[in-house]
C-alpha cells in the first residue's frame, strides 16, 4: 500500500507564491507518472500538472502554463507543484496522485491519492 502526504499549502496574496510537495511512502513511485489535481467549491476535480516517471516530461493546463511548475525528486519519492504569480482562481484543495502507467491528465488513471492541502489565494 502506498500512502501520499501533501504538505506546504497556505494562504497567501495574490501575484504571491507557494511550493506544495507531495512525499510517498509504502513502496517506491519512481517507474511511474504522478500528478497534481484541484477542486473548487462547487466544482469538480480538474488537473493540474503532470510528470512522466524520470521527469523528462511534464504536462500543464492551460491555466497553469508559465506559472507552475511541477517537478519530482525520485530519491526522495516526493512530487513539487511550484506556483508562482498566483491568483484567487487558483483557490483550491490541491490533491496529489500517483501511479499511472503514463503521464495523463485523466483521474482514473491514477491508482493512488493524497488527502489534499488547502490553497487560498487571497485578492
Amino acid at each position: 500500500q502506498v500512502q501520499l502526504v501533501e504538505s506546504g499549502g497556505g494562504l497567501v496574496q495574490a501575484g504571491g507564491s507557494l511550493r506544495v510537495s507531495c512525499a510517498a511512502s509504502g513502496r517506491t513511485l519512481r517507474s511511474y507518472a504522478m500528478g497534481w489535481f484541484r477542486q473548487a467549491p462547487g466544482k469538480e476535480r480538474e488537473f493540474v500538472a503532470g510528470i512522466s516517471w524520470n521527469g523528462g516530461r511534464t504536462h500543464y493546463t492551460n491555466s497553469v502554463k508559465g506559472r507552475f511548475t511541477i517537478s519530482r525528486d525520485n530519491a526522495k519519492n516526493t512530487v513539487y507543484l511550484q506556483m508562482n504569480s498566483l491568483k484567487p482562481e487558483d483557490t483550491a484543495v490541491y490533491y496529489c496522485a500517483a501511479d499511472a502507467e503514463r503521464l495523463t491528465t485523466r483521474a482514473n488513471e491514477y491508482t493512488y491519492w493524497g488527502q489534499g492541502t488547502q490553497v487560498t489565494v487571497s485578492s
